[in-house]
């Protein structure tokens, strides 16, 4: 059975945050807190999305009257799964389980 490398996308809302940074950081801080232990080995980062003219690297983050929308790229491994949607599954039922209410994505799954 393969082992495969799945990338999920989630959606991140935070409320009275001043800035775009601390917006991020505090969304990193606060997924890794809620995988922590059950899923400590998901990594978690900051999404980015492309710009269609520019074709440039934009953050996936917006703040708005003090309420900010972040964009997060969650990874996971998944060992000995019997196929990529199988390990799919297995990846977003791990994470959806520590993430409640957390609308997930599936991004890509790539064999390891």
């Amino acid at each position: 059975m393969p082992d495969y490398v799945v990338t999920l996308e989630s959606a991140w809302i935070l409320r009275d945050v001043k800035s775009l940074d601390d917006a991020i950081g505090i969304a990193i801080s606060e997924a890794g807190k809620r995988l922590n232990p059950a899923a400590k080995y998901v990594e978690v980062d900051a999404g980015f999305l492309t710009c269609p003219y520019c074709e440039e690297s934009l953050s996936s983050a917006i703040v708005v009257a003090d309420t900010a929308l972040v964009g997060l790229v969650l990874e996971m491994k998944v060992f000995r799964a019997e196929s990529p949607e199988h390990a799919e599954r297995i990846a977003k039922s791990v994470v959806g389980k520590a993430l409640r209410d957390v609308p997930l994505k599936l991004l890509d799954v790539q064999p390891l």
